[in-house]
């Protein structure tokens, strides 16, 4: 056979053809008027059969440059970390592979309780009285606390910390426009947020002021005072957190956040080239019945045995359109699951242990790279990541990085003009003693 599906049979056209009536394909396009109907054939290869398609796609596959084969020093929000090998194990279970939306509890209690446990972990993490069962991403998580927040306070502005991840600046910035919600960006001094500057931009339309902990510079904020201004106008603290971070980083709720948001991607999730991950969002109780997407809830039923429901949910397609607070489509639950797994299989000790070590090897390559001659320019509390400045193209010097055999840091310039020049080197447990010197002594010799 030439596919592992069973296609679609001649005979099995000519029934369904049958049973509505029609003698050809054709006819079910016949109110197409024949003007605008292509004719011809498109300009695209002949179909192969499954098995030369594989080897032709394993020899494009080959071509990219990953990190089984190469070192990576590439951060910039998607990390390369330890996933313990029991969460491929778990998720390729059929009963959770294959799982959609629980809308029937009866049947998906597996289901509903692997999500009840991703939202507890979660909650206990942030330090937050409650998670939701997962959104897209990072970037969508923090555009939605942005729009909550504005329903909550009715308000119109947002202040977004310029040390906050572009993408997820630039993803606030596309809800908002619909929204017709103002932003305005506070400056950084230093590679953190500018106090100062916040001071002078807070004012009664302030409906959130949003910052990043530790920030995309790898910074870690001074989340108590931001917090502390911001309620003094009585707005909402809104923080984006690397889940990871806060193994060892006091939780944004024990410092004054009214919501946490993130990307569990550095919990199990592989690269994957930029996605799917599993976005979070943790909040207060008193934000209870405004956070997208879905909770899950336990309970007992009529004999007393605990069970687990969807409760909660605050999209139009379960209430009142006109009192829905999310038009958010789906959650993330194989990817939660992925993550869930991983906090479980580390416990946390295991995950302390982890963020320490992403920040005792990253104080190790700062240290390299000083005493190589570079010059790191924030010297601030750091987590996972530093600043370098390059005296050549970032571009230039990660082309002659990756003929070595290892992926370097993310290129600054390209999303601030003012740090051009300048490259984010991400270090994660993975990485060792050997392979950062490594780094700094090849990019020690391309930058001359």
């Amino acid at each position: 056979m030439k596919h592992r599906y069973l296609p679609m049979t001649e005979t099995d056209k000519k029934e369904m053809l049958e049973t509505i009536g029609i003698e050809s394909i054709d006819e079910l396009f016949s109110d197409i008027p024949e003007k605008v109907r292509f004719k011809g054939s498109l300009n695209i290869p002949e179909a192969k059969s499954e098995s030369a398609l594989l080897k032709e796609l394993k020899q494009l596959a080959s071509k990219n440059s990953d990190t089984d084969t190469n070192v990576s020093f590439l951060g910039a929000g998607i990390y390369n970390h330890y996933k313990p090998i029991i969460v491929d194990h778990v998720i390729s279970r059929s009963e959770f592979y294959t799982a959609y939306t629980p809308y029937q509890p009866e049947i998906s209690q597996g289901e509903l309780q692997a999500i009840f446990e991703f939202q507890t972990m979660i909650a206990e993490l942030t330090g937050m009285d409650l998670a939701n069962s997962s959104m897209y991403d990072g970037g969508t998580s923090l555009a939605e606390a942005g729009m909550l927040a504005a329903g909550h306070t009715k308000r119109k502005k947002l202040l977004v910390s310029n040390a906050i991840h572009p993408e997820y600046r630039d993803v606030v910035a596309t809800y908002a426009y619909g929204q017709s919600i103002e932003i305005v960006t506070i400056p950084t001094k230093d590679g953190v947020t500018d106090i100062e500057a916040l001071k002078t931009l807070l004012d009664e339309n302030t409906a959130a002021v949003m910052v990043q902990y530790p920030n995309f510079f790898g910074q870690v904020e001074d989340v108590k005072t931001i917090g502390d201004l911001t309620h003094e106008v009585k707005g909402l603290f809104i923080v984006s957190s690397n889940p990871l971070a806060l193994g060892v980083l006091t939780p944004p709720g024990k410092l004054g956040a009214d919501i946490t948001v993130g990307d569990a991607q550095v919990f199990g999730i592989p690269e994957s080239f930029g996605g799917p991950y599993c976005g979070y969002f943790a909040t207060t109780t008193k934000l209870m019945r405004k956070v997208p997407g879905r909770l899950v809830g336990e309970t007992v039923d009529q004999n007393g045995r605990r069970g687990y429901v969807l409760t909660l949910q605050a999209r139009e397609q379960h209430i009142r359109r006109e009192k829905a607070t999310s038009n958010i489509c789906s959650n993330q639950a194989l990817l939660a699951l992925a993550a869930s797994v991983t906090m479980t299989a580390l416990g946390k000790q295991g995950v302390k242990e982890m963020a320490k070590q992403n920040i005792v090897k990253t104080r190790f390559a700062k240290n390299a790279f000083e005493a190589a001659g570079f010059t790191v320019p924030f010297q601030g509390a750091h987590f996972n990541e530093i600043v370098v400045k390059t005296n050549r193209p970032v571009s230039e010097i990660n082309n002659k990085l990756l003929e070595k055999g290892i992926i370097g840091g993310f290129d600054l310039g390209s999303v601030y003009p003012e740090l051009d020049n300048h490259v984010l080197i991400a270090v994660t447990e993975l990485r060792t003693k050997e392979e950062i010197e490594s780094l700094v002594a090849e990019m020690g010799a391309y930058n001359a």
